[in-house]
């Protein structure tokens, strides 16, 4: 289980994405953040966005309109 979550729900792009990069920004390495967001667009922003960064995407999901990504903090 994710150390933090943030819930994004509601935001719209770019918010969500932005959140995600500041919560990890302040997070240490190993540790894992819970992401839930509505914007359609996250489900392409956010995994394009860790595979340029040093962060892993452990898991993706989606159901019923809400995105869910868990990330590995790389540090």
């Amino acid at each position: 289980m994710a150390e933090r979550t943030l819930d994004a729900s509601g935001l719209r792009c770019p918010m969500p994405l932005l959140k995600t990069k500041l919560e990890l920004n302040s997070m240490a390495p190993g540790q894992e953040l819970e992401v839930i967001a509505t914007d359609a667009g996250s489900a392409r922003d956010i995994p394009a966005f860790l595979r340029l960064s040093c962060h892993e995407l452990v898991s993706s999901s989606e159901q019923g309109g809400c995105f869910t990504f868990v990330i590995k903090c790389g540090g």
